[in-house]
């Protein structure tokens, strides 16, 4: 793998991803449970779960005119994948076998050496809960 050469400006620093939905309350409570992090609200239509690396942030389909009308659409997402990496995927599992409706995978190890399990939230998002598990991994993550 190549890597590009330095730019002449300031590397943007990634903060948060942001989700439409039509049911702010669900979404942000699935997150808050998935990720044990409460939920900062900015208004009934916003609400941020920030983790120690970025922030999943959650509007409602309301606030997609300030954008721009059409500018996204409520769980109609099809490419993306929102990933947490966690202590232990197989514990999280457990824990999380209430709250999810079906896994789209159990617990499996990736050949790139993460242990990962591949779920949806309720608007059908794909989440990745992960634990680095060979020693590449481990010190890619500083696990």
């Amino acid at each position: 793998m190549t890597t590009n050469p330095r730019p002449s400006h300031a590397v943007a620093r990634l903060l948060s991803v942001r989700l439409i939905t039509d049911d702010v309350a669900r979404l942000v409570g699935f997150y808050e449970r998935v990720t044990g992090a409460g939920a900062a609200w900015s208004t009934p239509d916003f609400a941020e779960v920030s983790t120690p690396v970025g922030t999943v942030a959650i509007g409602s389909s309301r606030t997609v005119a300030l954008f721009g009308t059409g500018a996204a659409r409520p769980a109609d997402n099809h490419s993306a994948i929102i990933e947490f990496l966690v202590v232990d995927v197989d514990a999280e599992h457990a824990r999380l076998r209430d709250l999810v409706d079906g896994f789209v995978d159990e617990p499996t190890t990736m050949p790139w050496g993460n242990r990962s399990l591949l779920l949806r939230d309720p608007d059908g998002n794909l989440v990745n809960l992960f634990t680095p598990v060979s020693p590449e991994a481990v010190a890619k993550f500083g696990a």
